[in-house]
């Protein structure tokens, strides 16, 4: 049993509403009575993250720049999407061709995570496809500019210890998903 509760929404207006971007501004009161009147929560899309690996045991990565922090990362191909209109097992699919050109025959759900419950409403779905092949076609969004970059599945530990795979869901995936690997 626990003693914890819940906060109490007073007010909610939509502070930014953009295609690109929304934000919703809360009035809230949290259990000890204070009111707190500029409670921002992103309303952020589901993301589909899909861990692909070759019949090589390579894992495929994309290498992009992420303007937000300014520098390139090495990531997990990944995409939003909305759950009401595709499911995350056909995002993981369409994303995984559509940055990197590889192909999933089959694929296996990892695991589902909150991103960032503080502020954003979005999850993480996590899956694994193994034996992926490079038979599709790239086809980028126009922010997109990617590098595709295939690592030795003995190689991966090393590189996020020192820093080179940083992204929270590319890093949840692959600790999660390459304990499913055969």
């Amino acid at each position: 049993m626990t003693n914890l509760n819940k906060w109490k929404i007073l007010q909610s207006q939509m502070a930014l509403n953009h295609p690109w971007c929304k934000v919703r501004q809360d009035e809230i009161e949290l259990p000890n009575g204070q009111v707190v009147d500029d409670y921002f929560v992103y309303l952020k899309p589901d993301v589909a993250i899909i861990l692909p690996i070759t019949s090589d045991r390579e894992v495929v990565f994309v290498k992009q720049y992420r303007h937000a922090i300014g520098d390139f990362f090495i990531e997990l191909p990944a995409g939003g999407f909305n759950p009401e209109i595709e499911s995350g097992e056909v995002a993981a699919v369409r994303e995984l061709e559509e940055e990197t050109g590889y192909i999933a025959s089959q694929i296996k759900k990892i695991a589902t995570l909150y991103d960032k419950p503080s502020k954003d409403t979005n999850q993480l779905h996590l899956y694994l496809a193994e034996n992926v092949v490079k038979t599709g076609r790239i086809k980028l969004d126009i922010t997109e500019e990617i590098e595709v970059i295939l690592i030795p599945i003995d190689a991966i530990l090393d590189k996020i210890i020192k820093g080179e795979i940083s992204v929270a869901g590319t890093v949840a995936a692959l600790f999660l998903g390459l304990n499913l690997v055969k």
